[in-house]
Formats: C-alpha cells, sequence, structure tokens
C-alpha cells in the first residue's frame, strides 16, 4: 500500500502566498486603497477576482502575470523534496489542496518542471476572458461552517478517498500544510498519519491550542521548517 502525501501550496510548497505575489504587477506593487479595503473575512475568492480585473483593466495581460508568478521562491529544501518523491512514486501518491488557482499553481510548477510529480491538483479554477482579464471561481460548493466559502479541504480530501475506494488504499496519509484552513482536513487524519505543520505558521499554533484544550489531533504531529526536514522523514519511510 502506498502512502499518501497531501500539500498545500502557498507558504508550504512556494514561500509567499501567491495571490498577493501577483500585486508585484501593479503600479509600485500596491493596489488602490478601495480594493485593498474591500475584502470580507471568508471571501477571498471573490477578493481576488476583484484584483484580476482591476490589474486587466490596467493592462496587464497574461504574459506579463506569468513571468511574475514563475519568479516566486520555492521554500528552502521543497524542490529537492519533489525531486525525492518524484523518483519513488511507487511509494507515494501526491496531491496539492489549494486556495490559489489552477493557473498560477501550473504556471509554478510547469516552470520548475515538477507538475508530473503530483497526481491531482484541487484548487480554485482559473482562466482568461476575451478581455484578457485573469478569472478565478470557487473551488466548490460545501457547508461546512469553519472554511471560507469557497474552499472546505476536508471535503475535498474525502471526497478524493471515496473516489478511490475500494481500488486505492493507503497505508498512512501525510498532510503537509501551514495555514489555518489546514485545520479542518487535519481533524479527518486517522492515528496511523501524520501532519505536517510549518514551524511559526497557523496551522502549528492551532494544533497547539487543541493539543492545551485536550483536543488533540489524532494524527502523530511532525513540525517542519524545510523541505529538508520532510525529506528526511520520508526517506526513513521508503527504507521501511
Amino acid at each position: 500500500m502506498k502512502v499518501l502525501l497531501v500539500f498545500d501550496f502557498d507558504h508550504t510548497v512556494v514561500d509567499e502566498n501567491s495571490d498577493t505575489w501577483i500585486v508585484k504587477c501593479a503600479p509600485a506593487s500596491k493596489l488602490p486603497d478601495e480594493i485593498k479595503n474591500s475584502y470580507r473575512k471568508g471571501y477571498w475568492t471573490e477578493y481576488m477576482g476583484r484584483v484580476f480585473r482591476y490589474l486587466g483593466d490596467i493592462g496587464i495581460r497574461e504574459d506579463e502575470m506569468k513571468r511574475t508568478m514563475t519568479a516566486i521562491p520555492f521554500t528552502t529544501g521543497m524542490k529537492e523534496l519533489i525531486d525525492f518523491i518524484g523518483k519513488h512514486k511507487d511509494f507515494f501518491d501526491c496531491i496539492i489542496i489549494s486556495d490559489s488557482n489552477a493557473i498560477f499553481i501550473d504556471w509554478i510548477l510547469k516552470a520548475a518542471d515538477v507538475s508530473q510529480v503530483f497526481d491531482e491538483v484541487f484548487t480554485n479554477p482559473a482562466s482568461f476572458n476575451d478581455c484578457g482579464s485573469l478569472t478565478v471561481q470557487n473551488c466548490h460548493a460545501h457547508d461546512c461552517a469553519k472554511c471560507p466559502i469557497n474552499l472546505c479541504k476536508r471535503k475535498v480530501l474525502e471526497e478524493f478517498l471515496e473516489h478511490l475506494k475500494p481500488k486505492v488504499k493507503y497505508s498512512q496519509i501525510i498532510y503537509i500544510g501551514d495555514g489555518g484552513n489546514d485545520l479542518c482536513p487535519v481533524m479527518c487524519l486517522k492515528k496511523s498519519d501524520v501532519v505536517m505543520p510549518r514551524q511559526g505558521y497557523m496551522l502549528e499554533s492551532l494544533i497547539s491550542q487543541l493539543s492545551q484544550n485536550l483536543v488533540p489531533v489524532e494524527a502523530s504531529v511532525v513540525v517542519w521548517s524545510s523541505g529538508f526536514e520532510i525529506l528526511a522523514y520520508l526517506e526513513v519511510l521508503t527504507k521501511g
């Protein structure tokens, strides 16, 4: 049985937030206040729609956006980790669940020549309209009160696993992430699974708070600060 690796993208695979990185395309790398101040909690995708519309309106086109996005830095050790996974695809399946968008992730992974390592990417669909502006839609509909309206990562993970039944079963799920929206899927992991929160980020803090309140996550918790630490952990697994 294989191990399933589940990656977040922003501040995990890459060392920035891809949605805020795109603002580098704007004049002086800044958004007008009326757009910047229009964000409502839980409606990030809707907000990014306004950002992309603004960039389109001032003439920022696909080629410039692509040049900007493919310059985003990967987290230290992450390319080496992905290369290692690519060499051990008989042992690992690997997916991304992200609140970024399909075009950004596709550009970034292909530019780094690592897209083939990931079996599936679950994120907000995106496309360029007839005017040349990027548009983004919600990943799916869900009824989870804890998650933003456009994406419940737990629902994505559970539906992915359900779809594979009964053909595929995993010996273990390893979830690698950093943010608050990674907590919901982590809560459905079992004792045999592992959650790897990035050190100093929100997911680590939330897991720590749960432990203090005597509601610890079931999965083992292994904190990481670079991809090299995750790589060392996976190397031990492959050697059995």
